[in-house]
């Protein structure tokens, strides 16, 4: 008999509710609950509506038990590094910080005064960015924060949404490897760094990992749901671990980009990578299914178009991606570039206003329209996407032959197309609902029902349509990369 799961996948701009049927061989899902997510202002500090969020999640329990399905398990990821503190009995201590809030503003440089550079690396082989857990935590601790002060627990927000799910605090493994306070190596909390920055460590929860059985829904909420006494599994619980796990690939010489808000661009590997070159060239190790490891590269990806596009359309100009891919496809190629990570894109006002200022400071013309501006961006991205590709080759060793692209940006043929370009590879794009399909198919591996990490990606090929892109206009991409490199490489 097809069994039925449910993910609740929430990311940075919106959540939603799908429902996986897997029949053995293949995967469908239907969509039953989408609901927006925004970043709260509250005086000088930037939160989430963690409770909102939780009611959303209800009301999509409410709407899968009235579509009749008997549901097997429910599985929660969201993005990482953010968190909550818990105070006695469980009981929240204020709204979550959102990554971009700015009390982290010049946190990680002084913390390299207290702790260096390699120190920090060498015991959580992650990537250096001021929005990472470590730099939240030490700014609540440097700041004497009543929060932190009367916090038992930390958890993190897919783990938090489990505690109010289940009523059993744990924290999954793939979003703990996400906040540079985890040693992969000795596979426990890096005690020694907490210590050193006054982080108290008795807050940090026992560690599970992805695939884990955390129990059933609370009587209320079974209730109140009319679902009943579902189970709740711990998928990989960072989006970006069910992302990839869900990418439908086969040998050992491909890469992944994760295309959405964040652009997630890395190898598979079964050990982390943590080296001097590894720690030159910032890459993290986060956690993944099956005992392997995501050697990967945050970059800021699709934020840069989404900023844009909510500007334009304060301004009048309320136009879908298609138009706006349409527009940048139309217009003049290789006038300017920009580094999407660039910290002046991390939360600006007006995002167009802020490239323009960054085009004309680098002594590039301005991009003029809103096809001009959408064409930098995807430009921009795809050459970033190289650098990144050829920083991989110099740290595996050897090239890589295939590059999957799954999550939204898929969509995007003409970001995929520029991408393979600008690479010099091949680019297999889809699953579109990778982080989902991730999220349903480790609840499958917890029931038994799949037997290892091949046999998903197997499932999902069989599952979902691809598309390949080869590369091509190779030479004036070279030449583009070239400029690129000379600006901002």
């Amino acid at each position: 008999m097809p069994q039925h799961y449910l993910a609740f996948d929430l990311g940075a701009s919106s959540g939603r509710a799908v429902i996986g049927t897997f029949d053995g061989a293949t995967l469908a899902l239907e969509e039953c609950h989408r609901f927006p997510n925004r970043i709260i202002r509250v005086l000088d500090h930037l939160h989430w509506d963690l409770l909102g969020l939780f009611e959303q999640m209800q009301e999509g329990l409410t709407l899968c038990a009235r579509s009749g399905r008997a549901i097997h398990s429910i599985g929660v990821d969201t993005w990482g590094v953010d968190f909550a503190l818990l105070g006695r009995n469980m009981t929240l201590l204020g709204m979550p910080y959102a990554y971009r809030d700015p009390h982290t503003i010049g946190i990680m440089e002084s913390a390299f005064e207290l702790a260096g550079r390699q120190e920090i690396f060498d015991q959580t082989g992650i990537q250096f960015m001021p929005i990472n857990t470590l730099y939240h935590l030490i700014a609540l601790a440097r700041a004497g924060s009543p929060l932190l002060e009367s916090a038992e627990k930390l958890l993190m927000i897919p783990d938090v949404l489990n505690l109010f799910l289940t009523g059993v605090a744990a924290a999954e493994f793939t979003d703990v490897t996400t906040t540079q306070c985890f040693n992969p190596v000795t596979s426990d909390w890096a005690w020694p760094l907490l210590e050193r920055f006054n982080i108290p460590t008795q807050i940090m929860p026992d560690v599970i990992q992805p695939g884990t059985v955390l129990g059933t829904l609370l009587p209320h909420i079974a209730h109140d749901t009319g679902l009943g006494q579902v189970s709740v599994v711990a998928p990989a619980s960072h989006d970006t671990a069910s992302a990839v796990a869900a990418v439908p690939a086969h040998g050992k010489d491909w890469a992944y980009l994760s295309s959405g808000t964040w652009s997630l661009m890395g190898i598979e590997t079964s050990d982390p990578i943590i080296s001097p070159k590894a720690m030159a060239l910032n890459f993290t190790n986060e956690g993944g299914v099956g005992g392997t490891y995501r050697v990967l590269k945050n970059i800021t990806g699709l934020w840069l178009i989404q900023e844009c596009q909510r500007i334009w359309a304060r301004e009048g100009e309320e136009l879908d991606f298609g138009e706006i891919t349409r527009q940048a496809d139309q217009s003049m190629p290789f006038k300017a570039f920009i580094n999407p990570d660039d910290p002046a894109f991390t939360a600006p006002e007006n995002m167009p206003e802020a490239i323009a200022q960054s085009c004309a400071t680098s002594g590039q013309s301005l991009p003029s329209g809103i096809g001009a501006m959408a064409r930098c961006i995807f430009e921009s991205l795809a050459l970033k996407h190289r650098l990144v590709i050829d920083q991989l080759h110099e740290l595996r060793g050897r090239p890589l032959e295939m590059l999957h692209i799954v999550g939204g940006g898929a969509r995007n043929k003409l970001l995929c197309q520029f991408t393979s370009n600008a690479t010099g590879i091949p680019v297999r794009t889809g699953p579109v609902e990778a982080t989902a399909i991730g999220n349903i198919l480790v609840q499958a591996m917890a029931h038994g029902e799949i037997a290892d990490l091949a046999q998903l990606r197997t499932v999902v090929a069989n599952s979902f349509e691809l598309g390949t892109l080869e590369p091509s206009d190779t030479e004036r991409w070279n030449d583009a990369y070239g400029r690129y490199l000379a600006l901002w490489g």
